[in-house]
């Protein structure tokens, strides 16, 4: 048996008065997801736990099998996993975003929580940089990919309050600056960052082109390491995931899974779509399970870009799931579960947490039309309900039924 996770990131969304009231999912053209749709079981997934924030790392968590309530620590641990940054017990992981934020009389602005999708040359040689003269007394840098980088503080402090800077795009900063127990180291090094990056060489490059300049660092999403079982011991299965994000490659690590790597993926638009399907496949000739994962629909969602977002989708189904249904027949028994991690509604420009659509399809019931297209509404009219997403792998590998229906 053969098992396939497929991941579109923040493919969720809210009808729009600009698509006549319809979501992105409803108005993209998605053949593939709908034949899923119309042959397995399809209906609404709750992949962010009450209280918890919608973020990635629990969304992602859940649908790799994991309860949030009982073994997540924060998102930047798992990314320093990802990243071969190995963390003591007492040490605490930071997200490092590379941002633009725009001076503004009454204050700094979030202008741009990617700094223009700096490429991850360029924020590698700013993150080395400011690990070269801010680094030090327990606090070291390391660069990631793009805008997405990692700071760790060795035996530091974790109860202080962080923003997402996704989360306030256009907003003034000063209300959501990290506040509590240890928060002054962080906005001094957040203060002195914006004095560094002034007069960083990759900036003035990037103004000559005419591109946005990383002015500052931001400090968020910090945790410990957590403690997972891997699925191996869960299940008994060996597999990979296959992502060009970090936190998702980290959750990987955690989980026991191999990391494919795939030339040309970017975590953007100009991502390797293809690649990723045709390296899943490659790896299922050796491995039992495969973790594939797109962000391309999230990041248009954060630029509350409609068109941008339904490419991504129509990208999303024609090269990943496509490549993968075609090439799935050469196994007799398989197993593949759909979703996304969380919405990120258009409108909001970030996540919610509300629930998802998710399609369960087993190879066994070819043929068997059930009805329905894969999106929001028809997910919601299928009365098939998941409160608990992190279930859902069990109905994956071990054929459980985790739903009610209304």
């Amino acid at each position: 048996m053969k098992y396939v996770i497929l991941q579109g990131d923040g493919m969720a969304d809210y009808p729009l008065d600009s698509l006549g009231g319809k979501t992105p999912l409803e108005a993209a053209a998605t053949p593939h997801m709908d034949w899923l749709a119309a042959h397995g079981i399809l209906g609404l997934a709750y992949t962010i736990p009450e209280g918890f924030p919608p973020g990635s790392d629990v969304g992602n968590m859940s649908i790799m099998g994991y309860d949030p309530a009982r073994y997540h620590t924060g998102r930047s641990p798992l990314e320093a996993a990802s990243m071969g940054v190995s963390l003591g017990p007492e040490d605490i992981a930071f997200r490092c975003n590379l941002v633009t934020l725009k001076q503004e009389e009454n204050g700094a602005v979030m202008e741009d929580f990617t700094a223009g999708h700096i490429t991850s040359e360029e924020g590698s040689e700013i993150i080395r940089d400011l690990n070269r003269q801010l680094g030090g007394n327990g606090v070291e840098f390391y660069p990631g990919v793009s805008y997405r980088h990692l700071m760790v503080w060795r035996g530091g402090e974790e109860e202080m309050a962080t923003t997402p800077p996704h989360d306030i795009t256009d907003q003034k900063i000063d209300p959501y600056l990290p506040c509590g127990k240890g928060s002054e180291k962080l906005r001094a090094l957040m203060g002195a960052s914006e004095t560094l990056l002034t007069r960083h060489p990759v900036n003035r490059l990037r103004e000559l082109a005419g591109k946005k300049s990383a002015t500052s660092i931001w400090l968020w999403g910090q945790g410990r390491a957590p403690t997972l079982p891997s699925l191996k011991e869960r299940f008994g299965i060996e597999g990979g995931v296959i992502s060009a994000v970090d936190i998702i490659n980290g959750l990987g690590v955690y989980a026991g899974l191999d990391r494919i790597r795939v030339p040309g993926i970017t975590g953007f638009f100009d991502t390797n779509y293809r690649g990723k399907g045709e390296y899943g496949l490659r790896a299922l000739e050796e491995k039992d399970f495969i973790f594939i994962h797109v962000e391309a629909p999230d990041e248009a969602g954060h630029m509350g870009d409609v068109e941008e977002k339904i490419r991504a989708i129509e990208n999303f189904d024609e090269k990943v799931v496509g490549t993968l249904l075609q090439g799935m027949g050469r196994w007799d028994e398989w197993r593949l579960l759909l979703l996304p991690d969380h919405p990120t509604p258009i409108a909001l420009k970030t996540h919610s947490p509300d629930p998802v659509p998710f399609v369960l399809y087993s190879s066994s019931d070819r043929g068997e039309k059930k009805g329905g297209a894969y999106n929001e509404r028809d997910a919601k009219a299928s009365g098939v309900v998941v409160r608990k997403a992190f279930k859902l792998i069990e109905a994956l590998i071990e054929g459980r039924k985790p739903w009610t229906e209304t």
